[in-house]
Order: structure tokens, then sequence, then C-alpha cells
């Protein structure tokens, strides 16, 4: 259970090789943190940053398989977890792809993929995962989603209209989750210089995972629902969403 002053001491970490996710554990275990479950498709290459966790403080790290592309998998995978690891803190749902754009237009299910792994697999996810924390009476789900799904543009609506699904989603299920001791968190970053942006032109207002991270403990230190990386662009996208079709069609964001 979460210490006394609300820190985590137990996570379950689904997308558990992504650099935010990484940059999140190192710094919960600044605060306390000292149960790991990595988890993610390729188990083998996670026991090098299990090894890296525990000479940083954890006192358990485990490495587990998670496919986000197999959703009827999750409901067993989150029992086995909550099973060995009873009253678990926190579940960080970090996997997801950016995807190629080009690719996604046309035929070869490259949008299929895109849309499975960021919306599908983490709807089922969160669903097993809450499923388990709310029997438990307590618990975080953070979701990393983007600013992407707030108003998807053309150079990436495949990608962003995911996120956009995958925000809707976590936002209602932490309404129905009101009064159970349940929290789901909501985290939308901008560009972040990571693996997954490696050899792009870095946007305005970039970030990095540990930029990030401190945003997530922060935000849940405060109970904040949702969480905006850099906190700048809370208003910048405000602007965005509201802005007339033609408007934003004309932008050099496209």
């Amino acid at each position: 259970m979460n210490d006394a002053l609300g820190n985590p001491q137990s996570a379950l970490v689904l997308g558990g090789g992504s650099d935010i996710a990484l940059a999140t554990v190192r710094a919960m275990l600044d605060r306390r943190l000292r149960t790991v479950v990595l988890a993610g498709r390729h188990p083998e290459a996670l026991e090098r940053h299990a090894i890296e966790l525990r000479s940083l403080g954890a006192e358990s790290v485990e490495v587990e398989a998670f496919d986000a592309l197999d959703p009827t998998s999750h409901d067993g995978f989150v029992d086995r977890v909550f099973d060995r690891h009873p009253h678990l803190d926190l579940v960080l749902v970090a996997f997801g792809v950016l995807g190629d754009q080009g690719e996604a237009e046309r035929p070869g299910g490259e949008a299929a993929r895109i849309t499975a792994t960021n919306y599908t697999g983490a709807v089922t996810a969160c669903l097993a995962a809450s499923r388990r924390l709310r029997t438990q009476g307590h618990g975080d789900i953070v979701v990393l989603s983007s600013v992407a799904g707030e108003r998807a543009r053309a150079a990436n609506f495949v990608y962003g209209s995911s996120k956009a699904g995958l925000d809707a989603f976590a936002q209602g299920l932490g309404d129905s989750l009101q009064g159970t001791g349940v929290r789901v968190m909501v985290v939308r970053p901008g560009f972040v210089r990571s693996k997954m942006t490696a050899g792009m032109d870095a946007a305005p207002l970039s970030s990095t995972p540990e930029a990030v991270a401190e945003a997530i403990v922060a935000g849940l230190g405060r109970g904040s629902e949702v969480v905006h990386v850099p906190r700048t662009l809370r208003w910048v996208m405000s602007a965005l969403r509201h802005l007339p079709r033609a408007a934003f069609r004309r932008l050099p964001i496209q």
C-alpha cells in the first residue's frame, strides 16, 4: 500500500521498456517505491532495466511477458500479477506506438496495429487492472495519453485518433471508479525526446522522459486527474481545440 506520505510502494508497469515508464520508476524509487513488475512484449530485453532498478534501490523487480496485441490474455495476466502481489499501489499504462502515417493510409495493417495497440490493448488492460484495484479498494492507474489526441492533425491522425479514444476511455473509467478508492490519472505529454521520436525534429514545447516522470509523481501527489507536460500545453491545446476548423487547417503544425 502507499506509504504514510501517499507514495506508491509497488507498481505494475505495462510497457516496461518505455523511456517514460523507466524514468517514472526511477523517480519513484527516490520516494519509497520498492516492488516493480516490468511487463512488455520482449521480457528478455527488460532484464537489463531490472538490473539497473535493483541497483538504484528496488527491493524486488520482476519481468513479465505482456502483449498489448493479445487482449484476450490481459485478464489472466493481471490476475496472475495481483495474486503474487496483493495490494499493488500503481498500474502505469505506458505502452504505445507512434507508427507511420503514410503506411497507415495504405493497405497492409499498419492502421490496425496502431489503433489495436494504443486503444484496444490499453482498454482491456485498464479494465482488467481496474477490476482488481476496485476489489482491493485502493490504487492508481496512470494512463499515458498525448496532446495529439486533443485535436488530430492531418500529419498523424491515425495515431492522434487512437490517443483521443484512449483519453476519453480513461476519463470515463475514472468517473466510473469514483468512491471506490481507485483513481485514474491521464497524462498528456507533447513531443518527448525519446526512443519513439528518435530521428524526428523536436516540436515546440518538447520535453524529456524525466520531465514527464516528475509531472507524473507530482500529479499523483496532488490527486490530479489530468496532467499536461509541459503545463503550458494545457492552455495551448485549449486554444487549438476551439479554433475553427478552417483556421486550424491553415496552421503549419498540420
